[in-house]
């Protein structure tokens, strides 16, 4: 795909209505396609390409949106990637580490009103791009490829080889959100010995899938029930798997940026629609009581089902948990990968993927047994989607829970859109435990 086509811009606006940011745009377009002229092609007919571009030749992560303190650099996690991450409290080489996992569509950036709070309670604070993401590098771009290298167990060891890449030997404390929660409950689970406790956000961890027993809510047969209602509707995760996603979002007729908008407003506290409750069960008919961003209508791609949600220009600028400027941080940066890469995990996690179900069964019983608490908005419906993992985190898959907060004012994008509230839970968290995680 060309850089010109992966920055769809929606060219209908008027032409002062973004202002710098705007024009902040067009440059980091430009600059993007020189450093695109880096990108080095693996061989082999059946491949696209590995991610490689020179990321030293983009406009500076963030632009002017991330406050100082905040430092963006790359690292060789040696699994494979150069990370790129950003990093608050670098300065004292002594302090506790805490290592930040975004979801999707998300990045790095994802953290940057969460990192100088943490910092500033004394600890050195780590938010990458997640393979697939951002400025990491090292990843195949290619529907085709072969997506195992995005398994949770090869993402908790991107997150172990970043860890002792950066000469820690554990961390304090892992923090995952929405896709990120998965890979935080993972290395928790698997080794907890580095990462010494864990918060979840948004996504509940029921704990590892039983022998014989698939862990999904949308296998084929929930899929074929989900088709015959009235109207048809089909699991997004499902459609993510899918080869046209990418296409499908990179090329919306509304334009990428429109398109995030309203996406990120769909899932927000702000759809005032938004008021998430525990179903029943994994049947159809109660999946169907879920917005359409999570049970999308079945003939509808993304684009289409989150257009008709765009939020008017008046709801746009009273936005401030994601004003104009920074949601071109996404723009930009989705603009030059595609979304790929962050759609691989869905490829590789689909239900009735045998292996990696398999791969995971191998923990079969095990338990997270290290500190843990969960975080999400009430506004969330990504904390019920999953009928009954919100009730098996808590009573069996993590053994100490020490607390269940759901945040008011607050949907999906719970670290963006209460920040505050979010700092002072992560803060009293990591300060109830001991001070683990320096360096040796």
């Amino acid at each position: 795909m060309s850089t010109s086509a992966r920055l769809n811009f929606n060219k209908e606006k008027p032409a002062g209505a973004f202002g710098l940011s705007r024009r902040r745009f067009f440059a980091t377009a430009a600059a993007t396609a020189a450093a695109m002229g880096a990108f080095t092609p693996a061989p082999g007919p059946a491949r696209a390409a590995i991610v490689r571009t020179d990321i030293s030749r983009l406009p500076p992560y963030g632009d002017s949106t991330l406050r100082p303190g905040i430092r963006s650099r790359t690292v060789d996690n040696r699994n494979g990637l150069m990370v790129h991450m950003l990093e608050a409290g670098f300065e004292d080489p002594g302090r506790p580490c805490v290592l930040l996992l975004h979801g999707f569509p998300e990045l790095a950036y994802s953290w940057r009103k969460v990192m100088l709070p943490l910092a500033s309670a004394g600890y050195h604070v780590v938010a990458p791009d997640q393979r697939g993401y951002g400025r990491t590098t090292g990843w195949d771009d290619a529907y085709d490829a072969d997506p195992d290298s995005f398994s949770l167990l090869n993402m908790v060891r991107d997150a172990m080889g970043l860890v002792f890449a950066l000469g820690y030997g554990s961390v304090s404390a892992i923090v995952g959100h929405d896709a990120g929660s998965p890979v935080a409950s993972w290395c928790a689970l698997v080794r907890p010995d580095i990462f010494r406790s864990v918060a979840l956000m948004s996504s509940p961890f029921a704990g590892p899938p039983k022998l014989g027993v698939s862990d999904a809510p949308a296998g084929p047969s929930i899929d074929n029930q989900l088709a015959a209602l009235d109207p048809p509707r089909k699991y997004y995760r499902r459609y993510y798997a899918t080869r046209q996603a990418n296409d499908d979002m990179m090329h919306a007729p509304q334009g990428l940026h429109d398109f995030l908008r309203a996406y990120y407003h769909y899932k927000s506290a702000d759809w005032k629609q938004n008021k998430p409750f525990r179903l029943k069960s994994a049947s159809a008919e109660e999946l169907a009581k879920i917005p359409t961003y999570y049970v999308m209508e079945k003939d509808k791609n993304m684009p289409e089902t989150v257009a008709a949600q765009m939020p008017s220009a008046a709801e746009i600028a009273a936005c401030k948990w994601l004003t104009e400027d920074e949601l071109y941080v996404y723009v930009a940066e989705y603009g030059r990968t595609g979304f790929q890469g962050a759609l691989q995990g869905y490829r590789v996690r689909r239900a009735g993927d045998s292996k990696t179900l398999a791969e995971l069964q191998t923990y079969s019983g095990r338990t997270i047994d290290v500190p843990s608490c969960f975080i999400a908005g009430k506004s969330d419906w990504g904390v019920y989607q999953n009928p009954g993992f919100v009730e098996s985190m808590r009573e069996t898959a993590c053994t100490q829970m020490l607390s269940f907060n759901l945040l008011e004012g607050a949907g999906h994008w719970v670290q963006q859109e209460q920040p505050e509230q979010v700092n002072k839970l992560l803060t009293a968290f990591l300060k109830s435990q001991p001070q683990l995680g320096r360096k040796p």
